[in-house]
C-alpha cells in the first residue's frame, strides 16, 4: 500500500504540473505560431522588409543588452539546464519571441524549434521555481515546457515528447519524463487546433514495396544524408567561430550578416532561402520538384542569419536541405522524388539532432504510418553514420554508437 501510495502520489503531481504547463505552452505556442505565420506573410507581400534586415539585427541585439540577458544564450542552455542546476533567465521567453518574429519579417533563414525550446523551457523553469521544486524535479519540467511549446508550434505531440526525453543525452532516454511531457504536449497540442492552427503533414507518393531493392535504395539516400548532416554541423561551427573571430562586436557582427543576407538575395534573384522556406519544402515532398544547389544555398543563408546573430532556429532550415536534397538525390537512386525528399528530411534531421526515436515517430505524423518501416532504415543509418556531429554543442553522447561503450562526450 506504500508504494501504490508513493507511485499514486507522483503520479497525480505530474499530470498536475504537466497539464498546467501544457496549457501555457500551449497558448503561448500558439500565439507564436500565429505571430510567425503573420510575420512571414506580410513580408512575402512587402519584399521591401528584406531591405530592414541590418537594423532589425541591431534591435535584436540591443533588446538583449537592455534586459541584460546573454545574446548568445540559446537552445544549447535549455539543454544543459535539464542536466545540471543551471538558472534559464524568464526573460528569454519574450526575447526569443520578439527576436524570431523581426527575423523572419525580414527575410533571415531560420526556423522556429529553438525558439520553441527555449520558450518552452523559459516556461518550465520558472514553473520549476514558483513550485519550489528541487533540482531534478526542475529539470523534468523544463522538458515538459520544451515539449509543450513544440508540439503546439508543429502539430507534432509524439515527436515532442521523444524529442525532449532524447535531445537531452544521446544514447539515454529519459523515461521518467513520459507521462509529464505526452501530457504537457496533448494539452499543448489541442490549444493549438482551438486555435485554428492545423498540424504539419504532407502528402506524399511513391512510396516503395518493402523489398531487398527499396531497402538498399533508402539505406543508400540515408547514408548520404549522414554525409550531408556531418557537412551542415560543421559549416555551422566553422561559420560560428570564423564571425566571432573576425567580427567580435556583436552589433558590428549582426550588421554584417543582414547586409551579406541582403546581398545574397539579391545575387540569388529569388527569395526562396529567406525566412523557413516552407513553399520549397512542399513543392519538393507534394509534388518532386528542388533545384539540385537549393541545398547548398539554403545551409549557406542558414549559417550566415544564425551565426551572426539572428534568432530563430535550425531544424526547419534542416527540413528545407533534406528535403531538397533528398528530392534531387532519389533520382540518381531510382526513387520516386516526393519519397527520396520525405527520406531526406527525416534522415538529415535524424543526423543532425541524434535521435533516431522521436525521427521516426516524425516520419509517422508529418507522412502518416505507409512505408513505417522503410523510414526507420533511413534514421537508422543516418545516426550511425552521422558520427558525434550535432547542431547543439551542449548535448551529451553518453554511449557509443558502434558499441556498447559508455563515451560521454558532447556532440561536435
Amino acid at each position: 500500500m506504500r508504494t501504490v501510495k508513493k507511485f499514486s502520489i507522483a503520479f497525480a503531481k505530474w499530470v498536475f504540473i504537466a497539464c498546467a504547463v501544457g496549457v501555457i505552452g500551449g497558448i503561448v505556442g500558439s500565439l507564436f505560431h500565429m505571430a510567425v505565420n503573420f510575420a512571414t506573410g506580410f513580408r512575402e507581400c512587402h519584399s521591401w522588409t528584406l531591405y530592414l534586415m541590418p537594423l532589425a539585427g541591431l534591435f535584436i541585439i540591443f533588446s538583449y543588452r537592455v534586459c541584460k540577458v546573454n545574446e548568445e544564450t540559446g537552445t544549447n542552455l535549455i539543454i544543459s539546464s535539464v542536466r545540471g542546476n543551471i538558472k534559464v533567465p524568464l526573460l528569454m521567453a519574450p526575447l526569443i519571441f520578439l527576436g524570431t518574429v523581426l527575423t523572419h519579417l525580414t527575410g533571415g533563414s531560420a526556423g522556429r524549434e529553438g525558439a520553441a525550446l527555449q520558450l518552452g523551457g523559459s516556461i518550465g523553469a520558472k514553473a520549476g521555481e514558483l513550485l519550489k521544486l528541487d533540482e531534478k524535479d526542475s529539470s523534468l519540467v523544463i522538458m515538459c515546457g520544451m515539449s509543450a511549446v513544440f508540439a503546439a508550434l508543429f502539430g507534432t505531440p509524439l515527436t515532442a515528447t521523444f524529442f525532449a526525453m532524447e535531445v537531452i543525452s544521446v544514447g539515454v532516454i529519459y523515461y521518467v519524463g513520459l507521462v509529464p511531457c505526452i501530457a504537457s504536449s496533448l494539452i499543448a497540442y489541442k490549444i493549438s487546433l482551438l486555435a485554428g492552427l492545423a498540424p504539419t503533414k504532407f502528402n506524399i507518393t511513391g512510396i516503395p514495396r518493402l523489398s531487398l531493392v527499396s531497402v538498399t535504395q533508402i539505406a543508400a539516400l540515408a547514408a548520404l544524408c549522414a554525409v550531408i548532416s556531418i557537412l551542415l554541423c560543421m559549416v555551422m561551427e566553422f561559420s560560428h567561430s570564423r564571425f566571432q573571430m573576425y567580427l567580435p562586436n556583436t552589433y558590428l557582427r549582426i550588421g554584417v550578416g543582414g547586409v551579406v543576407i541582403i546581398a545574397l538575395t539579391l545575387l540569388v534573384g529569388t527569395r526562396d532561402y529567406n525566412g523557413a522556406g516552407v513553399d520549397v519544402i512542399v513543392a519538393a515532398l507534394e509534388k518532386g520538384k528542388a533545384h539540385p544547389e537549393a541545398f547548398a544555398l539554403k545551409m549557406l543563408f542558414t549559417a550566415i542569419t544564425i551565426n551572426t546573430g539572428f534568432k530563430g532556429g535550425e531544424i526547419v532550415p534542416t527540413f528545407f536541405i533534406g528535403a531538397t536534397f533528398g528530392c534531387t538525390a532519389a533520382g540518381f537512386l531510382g526513387l520516386d522524388p516526393s519519397f527520396g525528399a520525405a527520406i531526406g528530411l527525416v534522415a538529415l534531421f535524424c543526423g543532425v539532432v541524434n535521435c533516431p526515436v522521436a525521427s521516426i515517430l516524425l516520419s509517422y505524423e508529418l507522412f502518416g504510418g505507409s512505408g513505417l518501416v522503410l523510414f526507420a532504415v533511413a534514421c537508422g543509418v543516418s545516426y550511425m553514420l552521422s558520427g558525434y556531429y550535432g547542431l547543439y554543442s551542449s548535448q551529451k553522447i553518453m554511449y557509443s554508437k558502434t558499441k556498447p561503450e559508455y563515451i560521454n562526450i558532447n556532440a561536435k
